[in-house]
């Protein structure tokens, strides 16, 4: 992969070294640790010692973020099989980017919801950072699931911020389950552990059918509008909406009676404004676009629940808007990330203007700081009309037309 010569994400380059190897590491400000890599993958590397590491010719990265646990591995033994996975479009983009940045060739970077899209099993060594939020219906996924995809005498490392001790060492009290390695330090604690008996049939769900990032049920009123929402854990706006999503609600009540046979929504978060725009305006076709696997996967939950037919909407699991082979749609929703910068803000403008078609909408939505920064380049853009800027709590939306 040839790296950006102009990168709107990026942020800086971290070096990193470990055990007399030099690594260095592309980092966009919006993913975690961007200032140095994280200390507790740093102490996870460190346990990593040759004799507890074995043979480990096939290693999984479970949630690799941009990088630095699989690409050190892989590093230091070329001839090692190395799969990186993420939910995050924007950490597997950064992750490729560093792979080519420190000459690491064949590593495996793809997008999986934790392990429901990993592609291998028999893994000799599994490593994982655990989100300090990810709930621990979640982090019994990501350790106990791990069954499924070592080989017999595989090992799991991972590491967590010290709370989360008491509730991973109840995870692996279970009499099949062997911990070789613990220690807490730091604000880390680090467990390697290993099955010892033979694991059972997989189930025949994912993860994610099985419920382990539900949270809680949300039944949302609104003009007449009423559905039930499945939200998930790991994602905003669980319990209760957004006062930016709540402004986008009411400005798309407002386009009525306006028809849009093609819609797309960016960043649709758990999937509120597409089932909207989808109870409201029956679109033909509707687009759903975000760097969060997660998102994706529960906003088409979501749509499929209340009868949006699986041939409708169409997902795309990356960062930005850029969808050259996609036709221009009629409205297009947009709810900034504030988090990506500024910069980021402007692009997602200028992408969002070529998806939409001449006299098609284009909703921006997010805080008004945000919105504020666009009027100078949506006023220098002779292609958009700014129709209407509506205000609230901190929040704004803005309507504009495609000329």
């Amino acid at each position: 992969m040839t790296i950006p010569a102009e990168d709107i994400y990026f942020k800086k380059v971290i070096d990193f070294s470990h055990a007399r190897c030099l690594l260095h590491f592309r980092v966009s400000q919006d993913l975690f640790s961007s200032f140095q890599v994280d200390l507790g993958t740093a102490r996870l590397l460190k346990s990593l010692t040759p004799t507890r590491l074995g043979k480990a010719r096939k290693v999984l990265d479970l949630g690799c973020g941009y990088g630095p646990l699989g690409l050190t591995l892989k590093k230091l033994v070329p001839q090692r099989e190395v799969h990186l996975v993420d939910r995050d479009a924007l950490a597997l983009a950064y992750t490729t980017q560093n792979a080519a940045l420190n000459a690491i060739p064949d590593v495996q970077v793809y997008a999986s919801l934790g392990y429901d899209d990993v592609t291998a099993r028999d893994f000799d060594l599994i490593v994982a950072n655990i989100p300090g939020k990810a709930g621990e219906s979640a982090i019994a996924h990501f350790l106990l699931d791990a069954h499924h995809h070592v080989q017999p005498e595989g090992q799991v490392a991972i590491v967590v911020v010290a709370p989360l001790t008491e509730t991973v060492t109840n995870l692996l009290t279970r009499p099949d389950i062997a911990v070789t390695f613990h220690e807490v330090r730091s604000g880390y604690a680090i467990f390697h552990f290993h099955f010892t008996a033979p694991a059972a049939a997989p189930p025949p769900e994912s993860a994610l059918a099985r419920g382990v990032y539900h949270r809680e049920h949300i039944t949302l009123e609104f003009a007449e509008l009423t559905f039930t929402m499945q939200t998930a854990r790991g994602l905003p706006e669980f319990d209760s909406l957004d006062y930016a999503t709540r402004l986008a609600l009411r400005t798309l009540n407002k386009l009525h009676p306006q028809t849009f046979p093609r819609a797309l929504v960016l960043n649709p978060g758990q999937g509120y404004l597409p089932l909207a725009l989808w109870q409201w305006f029956q679109p033909a076709s509707l687009a759903l676009v975000d760097r969060d696997l997660l998102s994706l996967r529960y906003t088409a939950h979501n749509l499929r629940a209340h009868g949006c037919p699986e041939t409708t909407f169409t997902t795309f699991h990356q960062p930005g808007l850029s969808l050259p082979d996609f036709a221009p749609v009629d409205l297009a929703v947009v709810v900034l990330r504030e988090e990506e910068g500024a910069r980021a803000a402007v692009q997602t403008l200028h992408q969002a203007m070529a998806a939409v078609r001449p006299g098609g909408t284009l909703l921006l939505v997010g805080s008004s700081t945000a919105a504020t920064r666009l009027l100078r380049p949506i006023d220098a853009e002779k292609a958009l009309h700014l129709k209407k800027r509506s205000r609230d709590k901190g929040r704004s939306a803005l309507v504009l037309e495609r000329r």
